[in-house]
C-alpha cells in the first residue's frame, strides 16, 4: 500500500508510509466495529434459539439493527460518576479495555499479504498486547470504590494470570511445530500439513490436545460462559461493570467482544489454517483467503455462543484447578512431547 501512494500521489516514503497506515487501521478497526455489532445481535439470536425464543426482531429487517440501536441509546444515556470513585482512572478503565482490544488487531493476517504489520514477533505481540487488557479491569474494580465491583477486580486478576500460563506453553508447541512466530509463517506452515492434504495443525493427533486447550482457555482469557466469574451476575451484580453508564459501560462491552473475535480469528490461525481452505483442492481456492478466514472465525463464535448458552457456569475453585492442576501440567508435557518428537524426526539426522 505504501508503493501505491508513493506511485499515484507523489509522496515521499515516510509521507506514503503514514497515509498507509492510517488507511489500514481504518480499513480494519471501521469494519471491525460493524462485525461487533453483528456479532453482539448474533449472540442474542443464538441464545434465543437455544432457548426456543425469537430473539431481537423489532429494529429493522430481522431486528438486524438492535445492537445499532442499543449503542445510540447508551450514546444519549447521561454518564454518571460515583461520588467516592477516583474519576480519573473510572474513565480511563473503559478506554484502557477498548484500546488493547483493538491494537493486537495490528498483526492478524486477513489473506495473503493483508496484515497491517507483519512483524516477525507476531504471535508474542498478540500475547503482549492481550495480556495488558486485565489491567482494564483491575482499574474499572478499584476505581469504583464499592465492594462488588473490586472483588470481580481480583477475580479477573486470578483469572488471566493463570490461562495466559498455559495459552503460552500452547504456543509454544505451535511455534515448535511451525518453527516461526510470525503469524502469516504459521498459517503456510498448516500448508498441505497432513498427508499434503490437510490444512490444519488442529487434525495433528500431537497438537489436537492443544487446540482444545487453547479453545478452552479462550474462553477463560476473554471471560466467557463457563468462566464469565468476573460478571457472575447471580453473585456479584455486574461484576467490574457494576458502576458503570453510558458510553463507558458500552466501551467495555466494544472491547469484550473485539477480544472474543480475536480469540475467535487466533484459533482458526494457529491450529486451522487461517485463510487456506480445509483441504488442498483446487476450486476451493476458488474462494478468496480472507473468506475462509471469515468463515472460520464465524464457527468459532457460534461454538463461544453455544457454550455460553448451555454451559453452566463453573465455581471459582474449579475455574483453578481446572487452570493450574490440568492446563498448565499438560501443556507443559505437550512441550517436551512436541519438542522431543521434532528432534528425533525434523532434526534428527543433525543430532
Amino acid at each position: 500500500m505504501t508503493a501505491f501512494f508513493q506511485y499515484y500521489l507523489g509522496l515521499p516514503y515516510g509521507g506514503a508510509w503514514f497515509v498507509a497506515t492510517i488507511v489500514g487501521t481504518l480499513l480494519i478497526a471501521l469494519p471491525l466495529m460493524l462485525a461487533v455489532a453483528m456479532a453482539i445481535y448474533a449472540d442474542r439470536k443464538i441464545w434465543a434459539a437455544m432457548a426456543l425464543r425469537r430473539g431481537p426482531n423489532v429494529v429493522g429487517p430481522f431486528g438486524l439493527l438492535q445492537s445499532f440501536a442499543d449503542g445510540l441509546k447508551v450514546f444519549l444515556q447521561e454518564t454518571i460518576i460515583p461520588s467516592a470513585a477516583n474519576r480519573g482512572l473510572f474513565l480511563l478503565a473503559p478506554i484502557i479495555t477498548f484500546t488493547v482490544a483493538l491494537i493486537v488487531w495490528a498483526v492478524v493476517p486477513f489473506g495473503p499479504g493483508m496484515v497491517l504489520a507483519n512483524i516477525n514477533i507476531g504471535l508474542l505481540y498478540v500475547l503482549g498486547a492481550s495480556s495488558i487488557g486485565v489491567y482494564g479491569v483491575i482499574i474499572s474494580g478499584w476505581s469504583s470504590n464499592s465492594k462488588y465491583p473490586f472483588y470481580s477486580a481480583l477475580r479477573a486478576a486470578a483469572q488471566m494470570v493463570s490461562y495466559e500460563v498455559s495459552i503460552g506453553f500452547v504456543l509454544i508447541s505451535v511455534v515448535l511445530w511451525a518453527g516461526t512466530f510470525n503469524l502469516s509463517g504459521i498459517i503456510e506452515a498448516q500448508r498441505g500439513h497432513i498427508l499434503g492434504f490437510v490444512n490444519a495443525f488442529g487434525v495433528n493427533p500431537l497438537l489436537f490436545p492443544m487446540a482444545v486447550v487453547f479453545f478452552i482457555s479462550s474462553l477463560a482469557e476473554t471471560a466467557r460462559a463457563p468462566f464469565d466469574l468476573t460478571e457472575a451476575e447471580s453473585e456479584l451484580v455486574a461484576g467490574y461493570q457494576t458502576e458503570y453508564s453510558s458510553m463507558s459501560f458500552a466501551l467495555f462491552w466494544l472491547g469484550e467482544y473485539t477480544n472474543v473475535i480475536l480469540m475467535c480469528a487466533l484459533n482458526a490461525i494457529l491450529f486451522w489454517g487461517g485463510w487456506l481452505p480445509p483441504v488442498e483442492i483446487a476450486f476451493l481456492y476458488w474462494v478468496p483467503g480472507w473468506m475462509w478466514f471469515f468463515i472460520k472465525i464465524g464457527v468459532f463464535f457460534f461454538v463461544f455462543s453455544w457454550v455460553k448458552a448451555t454451559v453452566p457456569r463453573y465455581r471459582y475453585d474449579q475455574l483453578m484447578r481446572l487452570g493450574w492442576k490440568i492446563f498448565l501440567p499438560l501443556s507443559l508435557i505437550w512441550v517436551f512431547l512436541v519438542s522431543g518428537y521434532l528432534m528425533l524426526t525434523r532434526y534428527g539426522s543433525s543430532l
